[in-house]
């Protein structure tokens, strides 16, 4: 906001609208960060069976087993699974644009990846792929077969923390999950 209305003053000035800029010399406030938050062994297996309980167990398990952003995970489509090499192909998120939900483009040309997933990954989404019997083109639906809306998947999360009795997390805290059990399992820190 102070940027935004900082080059309007810088504007005002260069138009002899006004003589300084009034935003000059005012500090910001400090931002605080928010400490990361992960899981831990127990509590990681709490928060699995609860999923399980709550029919949300597969969407948050290939969560945890490849750290996908939000949208990125609601934008696997079938497609995008190769079984066979044991692979998941990111090539679209999934967002609210203009109050309704869609598919994107990846922010970046790094973010479109191929990663491994497990044989444990490849089974639970083989089952689902089996259950949901090519009822939607999507991983994870809406119940409508469309893309499902990150809303959706972050009162889901905090649904199952809280009937597992465990604290809040945001959704990107799974991530930080993923990359922390990763990190102590001996995958190096690049990967």
């Amino acid at each position: 906001i102070n940027q935004v209305i900082s080059s309007a003053m810088q504007l005002a000035i260069q138009q002899h609208l006004i003589a300084q800029n009034p935003t000059d010399g005012y500090a910001l406030p400090k931002t605080e960060h928010r400490e990361m938050q992960t899981l831990i062994a127990d509590q990681l297996a709490a928060f699995l069976l609860e999923a399980k309980h709550s029919g949300v167990f597969e969407m948050y398990y290939i969560e945890l087993a490849t750290g996908l952003r939000r949208g990125e995970l609601l934008g696997l489509k079938w497609e995008d699974i190769d079984f066979v090499n044991q692979t998941l192909r990111i090539r679209r998120q999934v967002g609210r644009i203009n109050g309704e939900v869609r598919e994107a483009p990846l922010k970046t040309k790094n973010a479109y990846r191929t990663i491994s997933i497990g044989a444990d990954a490849v089974g639970i989404l083989r089952e689902k792929k089996k259950q949901d019997g090519g009822c939607s083109e999507y991983v994870f639906p809406s119940p409508t077969g469309g893309p499902m809306s990150p809303d959706s998947v972050l009162k889901m999360l905090h649904r199952v923390l809280e009937r597992a009795g465990l604290p809040e997390l945001h959704f990107h805290d799974l991530r930080h999950t993923f990359a922390t059990l990763a990190l102590q399992n001996g995958v190096d820190l690049k990967t």
